[in-house]
This record gives C-alpha cells, structure tokens and sequence, in this order.
C-alpha cells in the first residue's frame, strides 16, 4: 500500500504516545456527551454543506485513520469527533460511512469497530483470507514474530498467562526483558506498551498480589487479525506434533475460523 506509507511524515503521525489517565478519562466523558445524530438531524446537516465541504471531512478522517494505522492504534470516536470531525459531527454518520466506501474502494481496508462500548475502530486488510493478514498469519517482520509467540502462549495455555512465563519463555528465545535488544531495543516496554496501544494484548494486574503481579491476554485486535489456526500449525511445526492433539485448542481454533468465515460472508 504506496498510499498508506507515504503518510508517514503526515502532521499526526507522531500521536503515538500513551495518552495520560487524564487525557483518557476527558475523552471518554465527551464520548459519553457525544450522541450519535438521527437520520433527520444528518439530513439538515447536510443541506447546510456544499459537496466539497463534505468530501474534505471526509479526507480529513480517511487520513487521520490511515495515519493512527501507521503505528496500528485503534481510533477512538471521542478523539475522532473532538480533533477532526469537530463543527460537522451533525454529519458524523455520513462522513464515517463515506471514509468506509473509501478504504474499502480505494485502499482495500475495512474498517471495523473493535470495541462497541469504547466505540474503538481499526483498520483490516480486507483483500486477505478472513483467517488475518500476512503480518500475523505467517509472520516475516521480526516485531509482529516477537507478538506471533506471545499470543501462541497465551493461546496454548488457555487464554490467561502470569507475566513471568511470558518473559521466561523470551529469555529462552534469547530476548531479555531487562535489557536492550538490538531488534525491540526496551522488549518490555514494547510488549506491555506498544502491543497493549495496539490491542494486540490485554495486560492485567492481578488483584492481591505482592510484589504486584500481572498476567496477559489476547487484546481485541488479536482476536480479529489473527488466525488460531495458523498458530496451532505453527506449534505442531514446533514440536513435531499434530495440532489435533491439542484436542481444546484444536476445538476453539476451528470454531473460531468458522465463525469469521461465517460472518465474512455474511458482510
């Protein structure tokens, strides 16, 4: 996608920062005053525009996208409606829709909303398989192998790992969490950081512990890019074992890559 790369040097692009539990909380109180205008209200919206007013919101939302792409954080609508939509989010059912028919026509992405509570949307490559695209399905950038591993844990060992298995299982790999990698440079602060931005990972204090302890899961973004099938495979290649002998495993991947399959046709 020559489109999406030459985005990198975008004013924004450099909004990758882990926003302050301030700066999330005020996002999250205007989501909550924000209400999602009816269809009368984005109709007399609409007269009030000319066409060019709307297609340049409409670009203007297509690039902040592409630019949040470039880091994978997903969108969320408070931010959204508060930096770029702003005087037209009477119209913000139109422009969402409009900047949808873009990725999908122009740059073969799909937008989709991750977190319906949250109101959280990322970008996916519709053109791949539903099983997920290239970078998770068969790994080649060495970041998104370092992810392929952590999220192959957590699968394997039931969906919730303590965090020291996960590091240990790194150590083995001869990547240290407490040093600088000449690949990650900070791993830790990659895995309980970038991925966590990402949504590629959930990572949770557990209550009651001390020293304080946390323990990693599959973030939202995992569970729509990344195929349970393909990791399965990957361990059987591992261990010189059939996947099916993960009977549990076995089970929930296949019913996962149905149920994606089911609903990629549906759409």
């Amino acid at each position: 996608m020559s489109q999406r790369k030459r985005l990198s040097n975008t004013p924004g692009s450099s909004q990758g920062k882990r926003p302050s539990s301030s700066s999330v909380a005020q996002e999250e109180h205007d989501d909550t005053a924000f209400t999602q205008p009816s269809t009368s209200q984005v109709q007399r919206g609409m007269e009030k525009l000319t066409p060019a007013q709307v297609d340049q919101k409409t670009a203007e939302v297509v690039q902040y996208f592409l630019v949040k792409d470039q880091k994978k954080i997903p969108v969320r609508r408070a931010e959204l409606v508060k930096h770029v939509v702003k005087e037209y989010r009477t119209i913000y059912p139109e422009i969402m829709k409009r900047a949808a028919r873009t990725f999908d026509q122009v740059f073969g992405l799909k937008m989709i909303e991750i977190d319906a509570k949250n109101h959280m949307y990322i970008l996916i490559n519709k053109l791949e398989p539903a099983e997920g695209p290239p970078a998770t399905r068969s790994p080649t950038n060495p970041k998104m192998g370092l992810l392929f591993v952590i999220l192959s844990v957590v699968f394997m060992k039931g969906g919730v790992v303590r965090e020291n298995l996960i590091w240990s299982t790194l150590k083995k790999l001869r990547v240290d969490p407490g040093e600088k990698h000449e690949e990650f440079g900070d791993v830790k602060r990659v895995v309980t950081d970038e991925f966590v931005r990402q949504r590629y990972l959930e990572y949770v204090r557990i209550p009651h512990t001390e020293p304080v302890e946390h323990e990693f899961r599959w973030g939202q973004r995992a569970d729509v890019e990344v195929s349970k099938t393909k990791i399965l495979e990957f361990m059987g290649q591992l261990h010189e074992q059939d996947p099916q002998t993960w009977t549990q495993q076995h089970r929930e991947a296949h019913s996962a890559s149905g149920s994606s399959q089911a609903s990629s046709s549906q759409r």
